[in-house]
């Protein structure tokens, strides 16, 4: 207990180090089903205050245009920013290695009880419970781009959703065709923001 009481005032002083970027990638690994993003948000920004909402999606949105999976790429970029190349390591361990031990067991034992009794329906249950983690998550995620950019912001969300799940094109088409325009419409609100500034 004292040694994680130490390892939390170094990282009051001096950021994260790479044994807490671990500690923290390793909580979240191991909180998530079907889908870590809505943990990942809560620890990096509500309980450890390592990134501003704004700054976590801002990460996010740069590790989803990069390939691989999204929050892999997040533990990366949160892991290298505060502690290099060695706190990116340490960040990518945490997030994977126990999940990886976990899955495998949990293949081994669905194989053999899978089509047991009410298995199904308890795994059927548990998507449920992650896609409402996942919506949560993106209200959250939504406020302060709203906030910054009411018009915009909720048009450029609006089409991508239409896009992927109205229209069921794919994912990349939509992001190639919006990421573009949302840059454009950031770039002019922050022109006009400029502006009125310098008249005020």
């Amino acid at each position: 207990m004292k040694f994680i009481q130490k390892v939390d005032m170094l990282e009051d002083m001096a950021g994260p180090n790479r044994f807490a970027l671990f500690l923290a990638f390793l909580s979240i690994g191991l909180s998530g089903f079907g889908g870590v993003l809505p943990w990942a948000r809560r620890i990096l920004v509500d309980t450890r205050g390592w990134l501003t909402a704004e700054a976590f999606n801002d990460t996010l949105a740069l590790c989803q245009s990069l390939p691989g999976p999204n929050i892999v790429n997040l533990s990366v970029v949160v892991g290298g920013r505060f502690a290099g190349a060695a706190g990116a390591l340490a960040a990518v361990t945490g997030l994977v290695g126990a999940p990886v031990v976990i899955v495998i067991a949990l293949a081994t034992l669905y194989e053999r009880f899978g089509g047991i009794g009410r298995a199904p329906e308890a795994i059927a249950a548990l998507g449920a419970a992650a896609a409402g983690l996942v919506a949560a998550t993106a209200a959250k995620m939504a406020r302060p781009l709203i906030a910054r950019a009411p018009v915009s912001a909720s048009a450029v969300m609006a089409a991508s959703a239409i896009g992927v799940a109205g229209l069921k094109l794919p994912l990349s088409w939509v992001l190639l065709a919006m990421a573009p325009v949302g840059m454009i419409l950031a770039w002019h609100n922050v022109r006009s923001g400029s502006r009125q500034r310098a008249v005020r």
